[in-house]
């Protein structure tokens, strides 16, 4: 295997769980500017693009008989069908960029994250270039505090996601790293330094 990059390394799969309101986002757009080049991977889904949305930019926009055949074929690094629409991660529109140095950063659930699991259990490649980090808010008081906070959502919708958000953080301890985020600029200095340990990890230097 080859890369294009510098250090002589292949690429990570950065796989980022976490309910609702723990800070997923803010973490990695805070760390962005000292980790450099971090790019998000671009799922296939059967939904309609929405207006502004480019297709191989923002999605891979495919009909349902074409995702079909790609779960068939076990072209999917993980799938799932949300609201009637399904999505998927290539395992192509990954290990391309990981071959060429390039790092990765899922944002998914912890079904996804498990699916992943399973392939690195399978997969030599993606079980050297995967690492699973969990987000966990202090506590589920302040989740709930951040959520309503938020004034965005009916109050259906905060239940649900605090429901969901229980489910999820059962399964932080099945994850490789958990970055608690009782502060967002710690959170987010541990983020970055866990990322800039992960590259330098001589395990997933490229052997020539």
């Amino acid at each position: 295997m080859t890369s294009t990059n510098e250090a002589g390394r292949s690429g990570l799969i950065l796989i980022l769980s976490g309910p609702s309101g723990s800070g997923k986002s803010s973490i990695y757009k805070m760390s962005i500017g000292e980790l450099g080049a971090i790019e998000f991977s671009v799922s296939c889904t059967t939904r309609a693009p929405r207006p502004g949305e480019v297709d191989g930019r923002d999605y891979h926009f495919i009909s349902r008989g074409e995702f079909d055949r790609l779960v068939a074929e076990d072209a999917f690094a993980e799938h799932a069908e949300v609201h009637g629409n399904c999505y998927g991660t290539l395992k192509s529109e990954l290990l391309g960029r990981v071959q060429r140095g390039i790092d990765v950063l899922l944002d998914i659930d912890v079904q996804g994250a498990a699916q992943l699991r399973k392939l690195c259990a399978a997969s030599c490649e993606f079980r050297r270039a995967c690492a699973f980090i969990f987000i966990m808010p202090p506590s589920f008081e302040e989740l709930e505090r951040r959520l309503r906070a938020r004034a965005t959502e009916t109050e259906e919708s905060i239940l649900r996601r605090l429901a969901n958000a229980k489910g999820e953080m059962a399964h932080a301890s099945e994850y490789d790293h958990v970055i608690v985020n009782d502060d967002l600029a710690r959170a987010a200095a541990e983020f970055t330094a866990l990322v800039r340990s992960l590259r330098d990890d001589p395990a997933r230097q490229i052997k020539s």
